[in-house]
């Protein structure tokens, strides 16, 4: 059940197009409720003694033309929210774990609502949601609405 009063509303994004569907659905909840946007992309860490030291100078540029990115994509969103007079920020983080950071965030964010994408980036079309879409359903304690 949505509370009565959303003030503040996360969007994990990603890019992907469920994560952009997602931010239409939370801007209009936004609208109605005079809310506040929240923008969280969250980047995986590398395990070190997986990947290898060697992989770590490739991993970091990877990192930074992926936050550049989203960064460009999200200033986009912010643009679209301005106009409608909805603040909006955004957040990135590099994690250990998508779910928890999301998770946490919110938390200690006091966040109302989360709103995000059934699937992410991975793309892959599946009868189930996205394992990070999954792990928030599962562990969230605040409503969680999956737009696909």
């Amino acid at each position: 059940m949505i509370p009565n009063r959303i003030k503040k509303i996360v969007i994990p994004f990603d890019g992907s197009i469920h994560s952009n569907h997602a931010f239409n659905m939370a801007l209009n909840l936004a609208q109605k409720y005079n809310s506040k946007l929240i923008l969280v992309t969250c980047v995986e860490k590398i395990n070190g003694s997986w990947y290898g030291k060697e992989f770590a100078p490739s991993y970091n540029k990877d990192v930074k033309r992926y936050k550049e990115k989203i960064l460009r994509e999200t200033s986009k969103l912010e643009e679209i929210s301005k106009k409608k007079k909805i603040k909006t920020i955004t957040k990135i983080f590099v994690t250990d774990s998508i779910v928890e950071q999301i998770l946490s965030f919110s938390k200690s964010n006091k966040v109302d609502v989360i709103v995000m994408g059934s699937h992410g980036r991975s793309g892959i079309d599946k009868l189930i949601l996205g394992s990070v879409a999954n792990g928030v359903v599962q562990r969230s304690k605040i409503p969680v609405l999956v737009v696909r």
